[in-house]
């Protein structure tokens, strides 16, 4: 019997391919993107479970509030790991001293690679989990040691046992590789953690490291605390002792109601961060996002199935009659509908696995991932069955239920009808697919009109051509004026100076700034930013009054060139009327000497923060080079490379431009806008299979009619127009229902941007006809095959 069904099943499959191509392959692109959105959603809920102790591992993270808006740092003090390895060893099991993870230059012979690593105490390697794949994970007892990850000790030594080798870092470090570990998987928060060094290495060669230590500097918060709680302790119940930690030290900053707190490691990644309010935000936003779009994509997919299920049931009413008249019961006629849509289902899981196979490179690239099948995980089996088994018990409950009621001689006498009532949950199906997808069409033009907007903001410096090059190595240093004049001399540059930040970020906030007339319950904060004379000459800034900094003014030393955020922070209303005043930084005296237009250095999205500059070479982090226009970039780029190798032969070339690194910052937003724009055209494309199949089965029931009103004159127009009005009406509706509900949504996302376009009507009205034009150019096809159907042939049987 059941045989007989998926025989009878594959029948009616092959009889109407058309139907059976659009209702399998609708439903299977369907579940493939809801697969894809799936794993991406298990990828970012199984960030850093990689490390077995990933429910206790935490960082020690402050919170305040700053005129009038909470802020969070992660930033912290030297000494703050002592203390709480001395004074709450019941809480903590490890508390991990961490530099941040930086570019560094490691090498061996004639190898030579720039490489991301850290500075770590000890126990890191314990805390992290780390596999090791030769060597222990106490390997960074030794002071001059190192822990290189499997992937750059491969590159460094090859095949060799590198066990026992010197490496050098950033050519002034000797160091024994004392371990190798398994490399850290992409969705992990370390997972470009390619080398461990010991923080004993570090704070021996880092003086104001030391410093730092020894002198108890509680003010200078320049680097991480990582920790593992104990397994008796909780978050809560740790954050609230360390609470009052640093304003203990601190008591001057008692404006700013700093808060320690120990954030888990299961927030990093979903939870970046705290919004004014003080609520958590983050990718999680993302995350339910997806889900969303994933559940109305798979709805959307189910929905087609139900109604060409539903509709073409219809026509087998004649089949049911004659079943039911030679004896079939209700309960094996529903059986047999149940099961060919089960069969239908089945094929269509079985197509879905085929296009996530091969979707699943490019969805990678695009997301930014290294996701794969999970073949092995039996949830993504039973979530797979259960679908099908869902899908195919829903969809095939219609025509079970409602075919298998007929009464075979009503239907037989050809006295049966179907009902003025049976098409309208089709139409009310077809009404929710367009409402989805009309939201996801708005809201992925809002999502890329937010980009744009952002990357037309005026950034107040001029990008092109400018190069960054990190100044790792002592050979870098003190050499300031005979790099510039080798690197001028080869007509390749036009200009080049050094920063403690790069032109695309501000590495360093201050407070401690005074001035005439400052309101004492003030406390200001400033981004500083040492440079060198030529800075605004390399960058291009932009002077609104006053003078850039010049050698031939020895005053300039102690002067200051402030943005103009920061004239109107300090309470001036025009450039001019700053210019010659004097600001007092830990009660050193310096002078401003002009002030430049604001220049987006951080989030795009973000207001400009007040920003100081001021002459430094000692805390030069970085070389900032403008390449000369006229020349070759490729040429230019050989021949800075050979002067650097002059001055710093141990260490390769590495550089980035500007462009690339403020283009980084809109990385996450396109890659967002990017998924959003490829689910919302899938969801289309799903919803205009169900309506081409629709409107074919309309013309096909109306053939009849179609045939009486061209005998009696109708225009091939008068019938397009016909067939199309009842479909144009539903996706009217689905614009008006959708435009409330994407307005909502959306208004509140943009609300997270401080820099942000505006809604404007054009995008719903565009939205809408766009949905309107689509929906006409999908049916017309069938309404003007339709018309142009010779009445004849329709009639005949009259």
């Amino acid at each position: 019997m059941i045989r007989n069904y998926f025989k009878i099943a594959f029948r009616n499959l092959l009889k109407n391919k058309g139907y059976s191509a659009i209702n399998i392959g609708g439903l299977a692109v369907g579940m493939a993107v809801t697969m894809l959105i799936g794993l991406w959603i298990y990828d970012e809920l199984s960030y850093d479970k990689y490390h077995q102790n990933y429910d206790r591992i935490g960082k020690i993270v402050l919170l305040g509030v700053f005129d009038g808006e909470v802020f969070h740092q992660e930033y912290m003090p030297a000494p703050m790991g002592e203390e709480l390895r001395n004074n709450f060893p019941d809480d903590f099991k490890y508390v991990i001293n961490s530099s941040w993870n930086g570019e560094h230059i490691l090498a061996f012979g004639d190898k030579k690679f720039t490489k991301t690593g850290n500075y770590l105490s000890e126990q890191a390697p314990d805390m992290f989990s780390l596999k090791m794949l030769k060597g222990t994970r106490s390997g960074l007892k030794e002071q001059s040691s190192i822990m290189l990850s499997e992937s750059v000790a491969s590159a460094l030594f090859g095949k060799e046992n590198p066990l026992d080798k010197i490496v050098k870092i950033d050519n002034k470090l000797n160091v024994k590789v004392t371990g190798v570990y398994e490399d850290l998987p992409y969705n992990s928060e370390f997972r470009n953690l390619t080398f461990i060094a010991p923080w004993n290495l570090y704070v021996a060669t880092q003086d104001w490291v030391k410093r730092a230590l020894d002198n108890k500097e509680w003010d200078n918060n320049s680097w991480q605390v990582l920790v593992q709680i104990n397994p008796n302790s909780d978050y809560a119940a740790v954050s609230k002792k360390i609470a009052n930690l640093k304003l203990k030290h601190t008591p001057h900053t008692a404006f700013l109601k700093p808060r320690l707190y120990v954030e888990p490691m299961s927030n990093w990644h979903l939870y970046t961060g705290w919004d004014k309010s003080g609520n958590l935000d983050g990718r999680i936003q993302y995350v339910w996002l997806f889900g969303i779009i994933g559940f109305f994509v798979l709805l959307l997919a189910s929905i087609n199935f139900m109604n060409l299920s539903t509709a073409r049931s219809e026509k087998r009413a004649k089949e049911v009659g004659i079943r039911k008249a030679i004896g079939s019961k209700r309960g094996q006629l529903i059986s047999q509908f149940l099961s060919e849509s089960l069969l239908i289902v089945s094929l269509a899981f079985m197509l879905s696995i085929c296009l996530l196979i091969v979707s699943l490179p490019f969805f990678n690239q695009i997301a930014d991932k290294k996701m794969s099948v999970l073949w092995n995980s039996p949830v993504f089996w039973l979530l797979g069955i259960g679908f099908c088994l869902i899908t195919g018990i829903i969809s095939g409950s219609y025509p079970a239920l409602y075919l298998s009621s007929f009464q075979p001689i009503k239907v037989l006498k050809g006295t049966f009808n179907i009902g003025r009532f049976a098409a309208i949950p089709r139409k009310v199906l077809v009404v929710l697919q367009f409402t989805v997808s009309v939201t996801l069409i708005i809201g992925t033009i809002i999502v890329f009109r937010q980009i744009q907007y952002a990357k037309n903001r005026p950034i107040g410096y001029d990008r092109s051509g400018l190069i960054t090059v990190s100044m790792n190595t002592p050979e870098l240093f003190n050499h300031y004026n005979d790099l510039r004049a080798s690197l001028l001399e080869t007509g390749a540059v036009t200009e080049m100076s050094t920063s403690s930040s790069a032109v695309t970020e501000v590495n360093s906030n201050n407070s401690g700034f005074d001035w005439a007339d400052k309101d004492p319950n003030f406390k200001p904060n400033f981004g500083t930013i040492a440079v060198s004379h030529d800075f605004g000459k390399t960058v291009g800034w932009q002077f609104k009054a006053g003078h850039d900094f010049s050698r031939q003014f020895s005053t300039d030393s102690t002067g200051l060139v402030l943005n103009e955020t920061a004239v109107k922070y300090i309470g001036f209303k025009r450039p001019e009327d700053i210019l010659g005043k004097i600001i007092k930084w830990d009660n050193k005296p310096f002078t401003v000497i002009g002030v430049i237009r604001d220049m987006v250095m951080d989030s795009p999205f973000k207001p400009v923060d007040p920003t100081i500059f001021m002459l430094n070479y000692g805390w030069a982090n970085y070389i900032n080079i403008k390449l000369n226009p006229e020349k070759s970039a490729a040429n230019s780029l050989a021949k800075i490379e050979g002067v650097f190798r002059k001055f710093n032969p141990g260490s390769p070339f590495d550089y980035r431009f500007s462009d690339d690194q403020y283009a980084a910052k809109f990385a996450s937003e396109e890659r967002i806008a990017k998924l959003a724009s490829a689910f919302a055209s899938l969801a289309i494309l799903i919803s205009c299979l169900g309506l081409f199949a629709l409107a074919s089965f309309t013309a096909e029931q109306r053939t009849k009619e179609i045939g009486i009103r061209k005998v009696l004159g109708a225009s091939v127009a008068n019938l397009w127009a016909l067939l199309s009005a009842d479909f144009v009406v539903l996706v009217i509706i689905s614009c008006v229902v959708s435009v409330p509900i994407a307005y909502y949504f959306l208004n509140g996302w943009l609300q997270k941007y401080e820099y942000r376009t505006e809604i404007s009507w054009w995008i719903f009205a565009a939205s809408g006809l766009g949905a309107m034009l689509i929906t006409l150019l999908t049916v017309s096809y069938q309404a003007i095959r339709a018309a142009l159907m010779d009445p004849v042939k329709s009639l005949k049987s009259e």
